[in-house]
Formats: structure tokens, C-alpha cells, sequence
């Protein structure tokens, strides 16, 4: 079994920052694609930012420019740098890992998430 546990969320003032992070642990053989997603109440969850195992980053339209992903693969681990965070970044954030756990079978693990909050 794989687990991830994200970590660093809270309370943030409008135009602050915070940084997440989701460290995969357990029987691991490789991860490939890494991923943030937020759900915020009463809304479908939404990706946010995905990265390769070889550090290749896409972003959503909404996050662009204000949030940035990176990893660290020696300790499987994946971060979000959230800048000029706006009210509507309230949501619960979660890390997903296409994660190995033989050479020959993978699957989807996420976190159970952590919860931001944007407000004055």
C-alpha cells in the first residue's frame, strides 16, 4: 500500500502565500505523474497542477501564475508554492501519485486532503 499526507495548510490573510506539502510513503517502486487538486464546498474537485517525474509542469487556467509545483523524487515528495492567494482558493487541496507498487501494476493514490482557508 501506498499513503500520501499532505501537510501545510490553513489560515491565510487575502494576498498571502502558504506551501503545501504530500509525502508518499509505503510500498513504492516508482511514481510517475504527480498532482494538486482542490474541492471547494459544494463544487467538483478540479485540478490545479500536475508534474513529471521528469519535473514537466502543467497548470489550470485559474492558478497559473500564482501557484507553482515542484518534487522531490529522492524523497517523494510534492510541493505547491500558492502566492497572492484570493478567498476563492478556499478548499480542500489534495495530492494525487501515479504511483508503482510492482514493475507491472500501478494505480492512482491521493491524500486525504488539507484544508485552506482565505480570509480576513
Amino acid at each position: 500500500q501506498v499513503q500520501l499526507v499532505e501537510s501545510g495548510g490553513g489560515l491565510v490573510q487575502p494576498g498571502g502565500s502558504l506551501k503545501l506539502s504530500c509525502a508518499a510513503s509505503g510500498s513504492i517502486f516508482r511514481i510517475h505523474d504527480m498532482g494538486w487538486y482542490r474541492q471547494a464546498p459544494g463544487k467538483q474537485r478540479e485540478m490545479l497542477a500536475t508534474i513529471t517525474s521528469g519535473h514537466s509542469t502543467n497548470y489550470a487556467d485559474a492558478v497559473k501564475g500564482r501557484f507553482t509545483i515542484s518534487r522531490d523524487n529522492a524523497k517523494n515528495t510534492v510541493y505547491l508554492q500558492m502566492n497572492n492567494l484570493k478567498p476563492e482558493d478556499t478548499a480542500v487541496y489534495y495530492c494525487k501519485a501515479d504511483t508503482q507498487t510492482t514493475p507491472f501494476y500501478g494505480m492512482d493514490y491521493w491524500g486525504e486532503g488539507t484544508l485552506v482557508t482565505v480570509s480576513s
